[in-house]
């Protein structure tokens, strides 16, 4: 087998050992002659997986009786519209603006009743002083990793209003006190599952206040009333992420994500950091993601360079996302500490030949 080193921002690896289990298990699931693709999602057999999902899910955060765990569809833009459709009853969704996926969500909740921004800060996070929240302010929503931008909240922002924070690229890869969310929500691809499943963990007592209007498939009470079953959910995605649960367990859960995670991006952070200049991150260095590395290099023209060479050692999906540029390197729960190791290797390789 014949595996890269791969640091895709999104759809990004699975652990192997859920890949294999996948491949063992496709063909006949369980004993039963089909596949887990072709079983009904209505059948016990499916619902066995799903309330598998749920219970893996709230042992590893902690989650209470006191929230749902929906599964949901349409990614991180689908929720851009849910959270205002759902929250506006509370008042004006006031937004931390500090990234390209909090810009999108913020532009998205203008266009459905207004919304205000309660900072905007570039390269970092904003401070607790810095966040001036509006008259008759509704919830306060964040983004915890902005994926494009390399920037990672490492407090949780104060408010008296209801907290909402899209945690799609930082999911599943550190301890979270859900009790001081009203509401989260977080796509698969990065740390759970594959494309197209979208977690939302949300206080029961905060459902049921949709404008009438409001579209069934864009309300958070038609998922919790019909156990994320109103219409067929990504069936395969649910499974693969019911294996990605357990493989996290059996790794030693949030607490231990996070120990790699912090000893993956020290790795490449302090290449950038001794290279004198000739790899910069440009962002504040306690807004720094763990999650995904940012970095350029100071000559651009060996951009093409360093991506040809970085492929002949078998290192894939290190170029920056098309709106910075640059190059990034995504270091979610499947990425080992030993691949990142080699591309620290081949970082300072690359520099000591230049």
């Amino acid at each position: 087998m014949n595996r890269v080193l791969n640091f895709a921002p999104g759809p990004s690896p699975l652990p192997l050992e859920v890949l294999l289990e996948v491949q063992k298990e496709l063909p006949d699931w369980n004993g039963t002659g089909i596949s887990v693709l072709e079983m009904s999602h209505r059948s016990k057999d499916f619902m066995g997986i799903y309330y598998e999902t749920v219970k893996n899910l709230r042992e590893l955060y902690g989650i209470s009786d006191e929230y749902e765990v929906l599964f949901v569809q349409g990614g991180g833009h689908m929720e851009f519209a849910m959270v205002p459709l759902n929250f506006n009853f509370y008042g004006t969704g006031n937004y931390l603006v500090n990234g390209v996926w909090s810009q999108k969500a913020f532009k998205e909740a203008v266009k459905l009743g207004g919304a205000a921004e309660a900072a905007r800060v570039v390269n970092r996070v904003p401070r607790q002083d810095e966040i001036a929240m509006s008259e008759e302010a509704g919830y306060l929503y964040y983004c915890s990793n902005e994926t494009v931008n390399g920037i990672q909240y490492h407090y949780v922002p104060q408010s008296e209003a209801v907290l909402v924070s899209d945690m799609s690229s930082d999911f599943l890869s550190k301890p979270v006190d859900i009790s001081k969310y009203g509401l989260i929500y977080a796509g698969a691809q990065k740390n759970f599952g594959p494309a197209g499943l979208t977690v939302v963990i949300v206080k029961k007592d905060l459902l049921g206040n949709c404008s009438p209007t409001t579209p069934s498939m864009l309300d958070y009470l038609t998922y919790a009333n019909s156990e994320s079953m109103y219409n067929t959910p990504p069936t395969f995605a649910i499974y693969v992420s019911c294996l990605v649960s357990r493989w996290l367990l059996d790794q030693g859960g949030v607490q231990e994500m996070q120990r790699r995670s912090v000893v993956k991006s020290s790795m490449l952070y302090d290449v950038i950091d001794g290279s004198a200049g000739f790899y910069t991150n440009k962002v504040e260095k306690d807004s720094r993601s763990l999650m995904n590395v940012v970095f350029n290099l100071a000559d651009e023209s060996l951009n093409d360079e360093f991506l040809a060479k970085a492929r002949e050692r078998n290192i894939v999906n290190i170029k920056g996302h098309r709106i910075i540029g640059g190059m990034r390197a995504s270091l979610y729960n499947a990425v080992t500490i030993e691949a990142t190791e080699k591309l620290a290797e081949f970082m300072k390789d690359f520099k000591a030949s230049h």
